[in-house]
C-alpha cells in the first residue's frame, strides 16, 4: 500500500511538470534564461542642404513725406541677381509668401499708403554665402532672415547605420557583463528601438542684422568665415538575449 501511494505521488510530481512545460499560460520569458542590456551610438555629420528664409519688405525712402517707395519687384531683382552671381541655380530661390499692409493711421489724407512684402525660400549648398548674397540687397529692404531647416542628403544612410551601431554596442555590453559572472551569450530573443534623438543645427548668424551703411556705398560682403553646428544623429537600441 505505501509503495503504491509513492508511485501515485511520483506520477502526479511528473505530470505536474510535463503541464508545466507545455502549458500556455507558461511563457518563454518564464523558462529561459535571459539578459536585457541597452546601447547608444551618435555620429555628426555637416549639413549639405540648408533652407534659407529671407523676406523683403518696401519701403518710403522719404519716410516723412511717404515718397519715393522702393518697390518689391526692385528688391526681387537684386536678390535673383544675388543668388545668380553666388553660382546658384534659379531653382533654388522660391517664393514661399506674400503680404501686405495698409498704414492708416500715419496718413492723414486718403488713399492710405500700402506696402507690399514676399518671403523666399533660397536652398543652400553652403551656408557661408549667406552674407555675400545679402550684401548686396538694400539693407533698409531686408525685413528678417533665418534658417528654415538644415539637413543632409544621405540622413537615411546615416540613420541605418547609427541604429545598427547602437545594436553592436548592446551585444557587446551582454558579453562583457556576461563574462564577468561566467557566462556565455546566446541568440537575441527581442530587438527595439527606444527613441530617436536626432537633433538639427543652428547656424550661428540665422537672423542678420544688416548694420553697413547705404547700399551703394557697401561693398559685397565676402563669404562668411563661421562655421554652423553639426547634425547630431543618435539612437539607442534595447536587446534582450539568452543566457547559454
Amino acid at each position: 500500500m505505501k509503495n503504491s501511494f509513492l508511485l501515485i505521488s511520483t506520477l502526479l510530481i511528473y505530470c505536474g511538470q510535463s503541464l508545466a512545460q507545455v502549458s500556455p499560460n507558461i511563457t518563454e520569458k518564464e523558462l529561459v534564461r535571459r539578459i536585457e542590456v541597452a546601447g547608444t551610438a551618435e555620429m555628426e555629420v555637416v549639413p549639405d542642404i540648408i533652407t534659407f528664409s529671407i523676406s523683403l519688405k518696401e519701403y518710403f525712402k522719404d519716410e516723412k513725406n511717404f515718397k519715393d517707395k522702393l518697390t518689391i519687384d526692385i528688391l526681387e531683382k537684386q536678390l535673383i541677381k544675388a543668388v545668380a552671381e553666388a553660382g546658384l541655380a534659379k531653382e533654388s530661390l522660391v517664393i514661399g509668401g506674400i503680404s501686405g499692409y495698409r498704414d492708416y493711421t500715419s496718413q492723414r489724407k486718403k488713399p492710405a499708403n500700402f506696402t507690399q512684402s514676399k518671403q523666399y525660400e533660397l536652398t543652400l549648398y553652403d551656408l557661408k554665402k549667406v552674407d555675400n548674397i545679402l550684401s548686396k540687397i538694400d539693407e533698409k529692404g531686408i525685413q528678417y532672415t533665418n534658417i528654415q531647416k538644415a539637413e543632409h542628403s544621405k540622413i537615411a544612410q546615416y540613420r541605418k547605420e547609427i541604429k545598427v551601431k547602437a545594436l553592436q554596442m548592446a551585444k557587446e555590453k551582454a558579453v562583457y557583463l556576461l563574462e564577468g559572472i561566467g557566462e556565455k551569450l546566446g541568440d537575441p530573443i527581442e530587438i527595439n528601438e527606444v527613441d530617436d534623438y536626432s537633433s538639427y543645427p543652428v547656424y550661428a548668424q540665422a537672423n542678420v542684422q544688416m548694420q553697413r551703411g547705404a547700399m551703394a556705398e557697401a561693398a559685397p560682403a565676402p563669404d562668411s568665415e563661421l562655421e554652423y553646428q553639426k547634425i547630431k544623429i543618435s539612437y539607442k537600441m534595447r536587446a534582450v538575449f539568452k543566457i547559454k
